[in-house]
C-alpha cells in the first residue's frame, strides 16, 4: 500500500475516533449546572414513582415484577461513572497514537527535490510526456476504427455471398 493511501486511513481512522469520542462523551456524561443562579429546570415527571396509577387505589405494597426491571434497566451500573472516567483518557491516548503515526507517515513522505520551481519544471515535463502518448494513443485508435471497418465490410461481403450461393440439389 502506498504512503498516500495510509495517510488516508490514518485519517479517517483519527475522524472515527474522534466522533466516537464526542458521542461517547456526549451520551455519558452526566449533566453538569451551567451556574448557580440559574434555576433548575422544572420536573417533567410529577410522579416520582413511575409504577403506581393515581386514578387506581391499589394498595399493593409490592410492585409488579416487570416494573422493577424497567427501573433497573433505566439505571446505569454502580462501575458506570468509573468507566466514564476512564473513556476520556482511553480515548485521547488512541487520538494521540492516531495523530503520532499519521506524524510519522507524513515525515516518511518523500522531500521534493529543487524547491517549487523544479516541481513546476516536473510537471510541464510530465504534461508534455502524457500530451504525446495521447496523440500516439489516438493514432492507434484511428487505425483499428479503419481495420474494424474493413474487417465488418468483408465479413458483410461474404455473408452476402454466402446467401447468394445456393446449394446444388
Amino acid at each position: 500500500m502506498d504512503i498516500i493511501s495510509q495517510l488516508q486511513e490514518q485519517v479517517n481512522l483519527i475522524a472515527s475516533l474522534a466522533f466516537n469520542t464526542f458521542g461517547t462523551l456526549q451520551r455519558d456524561a452526566p449533566p453538569v449546572r451551567l451556574s448557580p443562579n440559574y434555576p433548575e429546570p422544572p420536573n417533567s415527571n410529577p410522579n416520582p414513582n413511575p409504577n403506581s396509577n393515581p386514578s387506581s387505589n391499589n394498595s399493593n405494597p409490592n410492585p409488579p415484577q416487570q416494573g422493577q426491571q424497567q427501573q433497573q434497566q433505566q439505571q446505569p451500573p454502580p462501575d458506570a461513572s468509573a468507566n466514564f472516567a476512564d473513556e476520556p483518557k482511553t480515548a485521547s491516548a488512541a487520538l494521540v497514537k492516531a495523530a503520532k503515526q499519521f506524524d510519522a507517515l507524513v515525515n516518511a513522505l518523500p522531500l521534493a527535490e529543487g524547491g517549487e520551481e523544479a516541481q513546476l519544471k516536473r510537471i510541464a515535463e510530465l504534461q508534455a510526456e502524457n500530451d504525446a502518448i495521447g496523440q500516439e494513443l489516438q493514432k492507434q485508435l484511428e487505425a483499428a476504427d479503419k481495420e474494424l471497418k474493413q474487417v465488418q465490410e468483408l465479413f458483410s461481403e461474404a455473408s452476402d455471398k454466402c446467401l447468394n450461393m445456393k446449394k446444388p440439389y
